[in-house]
Order: C-alpha cells, then sequence, then structure tokens
C-alpha cells in the first residue's frame, strides 16, 4: 500500500507519471542502501547510478539535450517519490535537478557547455556568496568556500553564489558562477545527524576564472529576467525564488507519506504498552493520532501543489509571478515543512518509544525530515513575515528572495 493523501492522489496532467513510476522502483534499492548510505555520508554509489539510469537526473534538463523539461509539480512527485525509501538520496536528486533547471537560465553558450557536452551531467549549487572575487577581462576570478553544497559528491560542475565590487568596495553584483568541478575541491565537512545520506559536503574555490557566459546575475534572475536564449521555454520562464523554495519540500512529502505507512502497518502487531490495549488499532486516541496526523500530511501537499501549479501556470502563460504570490509561495514552503514535521512528532508518539531504535526507520525518517526543514530558504518564520508584510503593503527589509 502507498499512502496519498487523500484528495491529491492522482498525478497533476503534466506530471511524468512514468518517470513517478520510475522513482517508486528504485524504492527496494534505496530502502536496502539506506543504511549504509547513512553511515558512509553520501548517497550510495548504486542509488546514483540507478537514478541515472532511470533518467530521473534528467527531470529539469531541457528537452534540447534529452532532458524531460520537467515542471515544479513533476520535480516535487519524483523526489518525493524517491524520498519514501531514502529522503537523503532524495535529498540528492532534488537538488540536483533544481540545479539543472537554473543551469537552464544560463546562455546558450554555458548550457551547451554543461549539457551539450554531456547530457547526463549533474550540477550541484549553493547560493550563499563569496565576496572574493575580482574583475578580469571576461570574467572574475573567484576564490571562497561554500559549506552544505548538497549533491557536490556526485557532481560534474558546482554552481556558487558570487558577490563581486569594484576598486573602491562598492557593490557591483552578485551572480551563481558555474565551474567545473575539476576546477574546485571537496571538503569533507558533512557530519550531522539528519539527511547524513545526502553528503553536503563544502565547495572550495581558490584563484578560479569563471567567464561572463558562466555568470547568472541574480538581481534579474530574482526578477524572472534570465540570460537563456529559449525563451519559448515555459519550464525556464518560472519564478527563480519560488522554485528554489518549493522544491526543497518535495523530499519532506514523501518522508511524511512513508512515515504515515510505516506506523499504521505495524499498528495491527504493536500493543500499546501499560494499558489493556493489544493491538493499538483499537485505541480511539491511536485512532486519533493516524488522523491528525493525516490530516496535516494532506495539508502539505495541497499547498505545495497550489504553488506548483501557480508557478508552472504563470511560466506557461509568460507571465511573471507577482509579489505577493511570490511571497506566499515563499510562506507556503515553510507552513509544507512545518506540517510534515508536526505530522512526524504525532506519528512517533503514537508509535510508541520504540521509534527511537536504530533498527527503525521512524527514527531516520524523523531526523532527516527535521533536518531539512531548517533549510533557511525554507525557514517558517522568514517565510511568514515576508508574506505578513506583503499581505499589509508593508517594506520587505528581511530577505530579497522572495
Amino acid at each position: 500500500m502507498t499512502v496519498e493523501p487523500s484528495n491529491t492522489s492522482k498525478p497533476h496532467p503534466s506530471v511524468h507519471v512514468n518517470l513517478i513510476d520510475a522513482a517508486r522502483g528504485l524504492g527496494p534499492l534505496l530502502a536496502k542502501n539506506a543504511k549504509q548510505s547513512e553511515q558512509e555520508r553520501r548517497a550510495h554509489q548504486e542509488n546514483i547510478d540507478a537514478i541515472r539510469e532511470a533518467g530521473l537526473f534528467r527531470l529539469m534538463v531541457p528537452k534540447r539535450f534529452g532532458g524531460h523539461q520537467g515542471s515544479v509539480r513533476d520535480h516535487l512527485d519524483v523526489s518525493a517519490a524517491l524520498a519514501e525509501s531514502c529522503a537523503g538520496t532524495a535529498w540528492v536528486a532534488a537538488l540536483t535537478n533544481v540545479c539543472a533547471w537554473f543551469t537552464g537560465l544560463y546562455s546558450e553558450h554555458a548550457q551547451q557547455e554543461v549539457f551539450g557536452a554531456n547530457p547526463d551531467a549533474r550540477v550541484a549549487g549553493v547560493f550563499s556568496p563569496s565576496t572574493d572575487s575580482r574583475r578580469v577581462e571576461g570574467g572574475l576570478i573567484v576564490s571562497g568556500k561554500w559549506y552544505w553544497s548538497s549533491g557536490s559528491l556526485h557532481a560534474d560542475w558546482l554552481m556558487v553564489g558570487v558577490m563581486e565590487h569594484n576598486s573602491d568596495g562598492e557593490f557591483v553584483g552578485q551572480y551563481l558562477a558555474l565551474i567545473p568541478k575539476s576546477e574546485v575541491a571537496i571538503e569533507d565537512t558533512w557530519y550531522t545527524v539528519g539527511m547524513r545520506a545526502s553528503g553536503s559536503n563544502c565547495v572550495v574555490a581558490s584563484e578560479v576564472f569563471v567567464p561572463d557566459h558562466r555568470l547568472l546575475d541574480i538581481r534579474a534572475a530574482i526578477n524572472s529576467d534570465y540570460a537563456t536564449e529559449f525563451t519559448d521555454e515555459s519550464e525556464y520562464r518560472a519564478a527563480f525564488v519560488p522554485v528554489a523554495a518549493l522544491v526543497l519540500v518535495g523530499p519532506q512529502l514523501g518522508i511524511g507519506r512513508a512515515a504515515l505507512k510505516y506506523v499504521m502497518e505495524k499498528a495491527p502487531q504493536r500493543s500499546i504498552a501499560y494499558t489493556t490495549f493489544e493491538k493499538q488499532t483499537a485505541s480511539v486516541m491511536f485512532q486519533a493520532q493516524i488522523a491528525e496526523a493525516s490530516q496535516k500530511i494532506d495539508t502539505a501537499h495541497l499547498h505545495a501543489y497550489r504553488a506548483a501549479a501557480d508557478i508552472d501556470n504563470a511560466a506557461r502563460r509568460g507571465e511573471k509571478m507577482d509579489y505577493l504570490t511570490r511571497a506566499r509561495v515563499r510562506a507556503d514552503s515553510g507552513l509544507v515543512v512545518t506540517a510534515i514535521t508536526d505530522a512526524l512528532n504525532i506519528l512517533i508518539s503514537a508509535h510508541g518509544a520504540g521509534t527511537f531504535a536504530e533498527a527503525s526507520p521512524l527514527q531516520r525518517m524523523w531526523r532527516d525530515s527535521n533536518t531539512a526543514a531548517r533549510h533557511a530558504v525554507v525557514l517558517p518564520a522568514v517565510g511568514i513575515e515576508v508574506y505578513g508584510k506583503a499581505l499589509l503593503g508593508v517594506e520587505n527589509t528581511v530577505t530579497p528572495l522572495v
């Protein structure tokens, strides 16, 4: 049985159903390797190879390069399906795929260097900017360290934030710099209690030249003004920050579904200690906990899918999303992670202390979800403040990432 939110189980018409089926088909392999992936702090190579062979790393690659050119809804559903079996591996796939989408925003020259040379090329990225750069003819010389680069262990290219100042120290611009992995180093820093399998290590660059065509202007991108010449490709007209935020919740949806399924399946075989209930299913309190957790998981899906529809539909119409909707999508992203983590807390209380046995997959789901929920771009407190200011017409002084 696959537990789906009650009103959202049917794929959206745009969804590549075959890719969702392929992702679920990898479930036994990902589940088999989940413990080892966590112990080794990186997605098992078998997982990565299987995802590549299934074409799932091409989800957001332009069709011009043999990709699927998927929508944001596609991204949510594929990453959620993978996360039902291994959230860390799903996180790698989700972040790699969104970086493929980011690459589709660059000029044709940059896209050809990445996907023209290798349609299966994988890109990992970090937004946080280094200020260590200087202008030279034709581009920037860049140095720095960028922490928490999910997928960097399996990437061919790295995308990192860079800030440019002139000789007087005045701000000139902020970019995403696209760099071949061969020109950077990966520092082993990912020692965490959750999402360990994501291998989100540190990217290190020293005096790397990045030509102008591989510098994506962040300020322009926030306004949905992109360098790509292929403006007829609606998928690459989607709003930058809403996409960047919402793709982070796909794995959460899968974790929530998997946790609910696990607790429900175990319930008929588990008693409630120190009570007369020989089966958890006989307890009205347990029944209520399952219902409440299920509703929270439904809520997460409904908000995530509404946000995805708003992003995808605006892109198809060739319209820039208005600021209020962008702010709401940022808040919705935070609401999704809150709803899922709340549901997990209910489920582990319902399931009992056995959750925290190392052999239980439920404790890994709980740790992975709570770790991913603290990603800065989906922090609920920030999203709520941004949205509240937008609703009231109050100036946003919190973050430019809306």
